[in-house]
């Protein structure tokens, strides 16, 4: 990735934590990484993990962000988030994916947060 796309997308991971936390989140990791795939922000409120896939553009001319999550793509985080439960060894918690649509960069940005964006297919 370029340096710059990949600042932006810095940027737009750290509004989507700043949000979370706002929302009275707790932001256990970001960017966990394993052989599966990349988790981009785990967060957890109460009994319920959730797993944030983060997404953005720099405009709204190509569609919203949020629609690039493909079928392949959900098939890896949730790959990835049950090597993260594993690896972590959570129990007893309740999951979710949600996906983060950032438009724009800086103060500017828009962010559209949609919980229970997709389920495990199980």
């Amino acid at each position: 990735m370029r340096t710059g796309a990949r600042e932006a997308g810095d940027q737009a991971e750290e509004a989507v934590v700043r949000y979370l936390i706002q929302q009275g989140y707790e932001v256990r990791s970001r960017n966990f990484t394993c052989r599966d795939g990349e988790l981009d922000v785990v967060a957890e409120r109460g009994q319920t993990l959730c797993f944030v896939e983060v997404r953005m553009r720099s405009t709204a001319a190509w569609g919203d962000p949020s629609h690039t999550v493909s079928g392949a793509k959900q098939r890896r985080v949730v790959k990835a988030a049950l090597r993260y439960l594993f690896v972590n060894r959570i129990v007893g918690k309740m999951i979710r994916f949600d996906v983060a649509s950032v438009v724009g960069s800086g103060p500017n940005a828009s962010l559209e947060y949609i919980p229970d964006a997709f389920d495990a297919g199980m």
